[in-house]
């Protein structure tokens, strides 16, 4: 990985984690992804940008699995998802063979921008919702 490929991730993640999720986690509408903590078994809430499309939730990572909640996802893939200010359990899927650059065009405009700009190895995340 290139310097300015860690320097850009850890300016991004530093940034996302104290000042970013904090608020964002915290607006009723905005959508959210819960996952089980692999070291401490808690709850930990990312709020991310995504679509639900019939019975699954899809987003894109913006550094793959050097995100957080990925690696949490790889330890236990059941996850919630808050739609719309409403809580959906489901079972996290990571798609490493699908485009996710293809999959953003898919997705909100304005989160799939951000994503596209700051991220630096993409991956495409499919929740399957339960009932």
């Amino acid at each position: 990985m290139s310097r300015r490929t860690e320097l850009k991730h850890r300016v991004v993640t530093r940034f996302q984690r104290h000042i970013g999720n904090p608020v964002l986690r915290r607006i009723p509408l905005q959508t959210v992804l819960e996952t089980t903590g692999r070291r401490s078994g808690l709850p930990r809430r990312t709020p991310v940008g995504g679509r639900r499309i019939g019975d699954s939730f899809w987003l894109v990572s913006e550094f793959g699995t050097r995100s957080q909640y990925v690696r949490n996802i790889q330890a236990d893939p059941a996850v919630r998802v808050r739609v719309r200010g409403r809580w959906h359990e489901g079972t996290a899927h990571l798609l490493p063979g699908d485009d996710a650059v293809a999959r953003l065009r898919s997705l909100p405009r304005l989160n799939s921008a951000a994503v596209r700009v700051l991220g630096t190895d993409l991956l495409t995340v499919r929740v399957d919702l339960a009932g």
